[in-house]
């Protein structure tokens, strides 16, 4: 890295650290903007202007991102971004390169490869986060590899292990299985010793979740009709009459009540995702006779500290199960990133298994 030493007398002093680290003029950036709440046609390519990092930042020079199910939602007007975030483009996960250095940032050093989970903005070549937000990368993945990670891998274990308890010789139940959070999910539980049931729409899906580590699959009873969906007590059959410890679920909606009939004495059900609906009728009683507890989670909206700690999961748990191949990324398809409005409308198709990658 070259760096100039001219004077910096009356310069401000965010002048004055760009020219210490050599930055000069900061260019322009490509990256996809959500021009008004909508479908996927309401995403362009634009060029925007590239962040400069705050005391305490890095910026990330981003090569791939992934789609998660929040930036269809944020992309509809029905997701509230981070008020630290950008405002209109999507994005919540980051595989990239240490581009330039804040103010008082000394754990990071430029060219280092890092991934993450951000508060926006990720649908870009560069993005603007806190240092300690942000893991270093295990060398064995790619950047295309580690984009399919932070927000998959970092969700499900929050939510079963540190929320749920999830532990080994426990079953867990992982509904939306074929989705990126199901199938990291399945492989945590599969690396701590614990046992899996999924349930998805089609056996294909449980097909491709069985090479992956789950004992059992269902596919809920009552779709065909439209009626409600039914596995508990196909459930209790594969746990020998007992139930699932612990429930993962990603739908919500009608799914809620099933998998409370679903758990064990003192089981847990948490609930990360809502895309069968946000109502459900749950019977009180049921939560008293078993000692059930019910309990939301969502990382987006976390402040700043749990978000560092977040990071420091991802770094110190994760990437040691990444670098030996215990956990692998499961990667349903690679897109460019011109391509994002093609790939929410892929995601919301239900199609896919595992993660959507967008490369920058």
């Amino acid at each position: 890295m070259h760096v100039v030493k001219p004077q910096t007398v009356g310069l401000s002093s965010a002048l004055r650290w760009r020219v210490r680290v050599g930055l000069g003029k900061t260019p322009g950036m490509r990256a996809i903007v959500i021009t008004k709440p909508g479908g996927p046609d309401v995403l362009q390519l634009r060029d925007v202007a590239r962040p400069e990092p705050s005391p305490g930042q890095v910026r990330v020079r981003i090569r791939a991102s992934a789609v998660n199910r929040a930036d269809l939602l944020q992309r509809a007007g029905n997701y509230p971004v981070p008020a630290d975030a950008p405002q209109d483009i999507p994005g919540l996960e980051i595989a990239g390169e240490i581009e330039a250095l804040g103010a008082g940032v000394t754990e990071w050093a430029l060219g280092d490869r890092v991934f993450g989970l951000v508060g926006g903005g990720a649908y870009a070549e560069a993005v603007a986060v806190h240092a300690r937000t942000l893991a270093r990368m295990p060398a064995n993945l790619d950047f295309v590899q580690a984009a399919a990670v932070p927000e998959a891998f970092v969700t499900a274990y929050d939510a079963m292990v540190t929320q749920g308890g999830l532990a080994a010789g426990d079953v867990v139940l992982v509904h939306a299985v074929g989705s990126g959070v199901g199938t990291a999910a399945v492989q945590i539980a599969r690396a701590i010793g614990a046992r899996s049931i999924g349930t998805a729409r089609t056996q294909a899906k449980l097909g491709r979740a069985k090479e992956l580590g789950i004992m059992a699959g269902v596919v809920p009873g009552g779709q065909a009709h439209h009626g409600p969906p039914l596995f508990a007590d196909e459930v209790k059959a594969l746990t020998g009459g007992r139930g699932a410890d612990v429930v993962l679920d990603l739908v919500g909606g009608p799914y809620v009540p099933e998998s409370l009939a679903a758990l064990a004495v003192k089981g847990r059900l948490i609930l990360v995702g809502l895309l069968a609906g946000a109502r459900a009728e749950v019977d009180l009683g049921l939560l008293l006779r078993r000692r059930l507890r019910v309990f939301g989670t969502v990382m987006r909206s976390r402040p700043l500290e749990e978000k560092i700690s977040a990071a420091c999961m991802l770094d110190h748990v994760l990437s040691p199960l990444f670098a030996s191949g215990s956990l692998a990324p499961t990667i349903d398809r690679v897109m460019p990133l011109e391509q994002a409005a093609e790939a929410h409308a892929y995601v919301a198709s239900n199609e896919g298994f595992g993660k959507v990658v967008l490369t920058l």
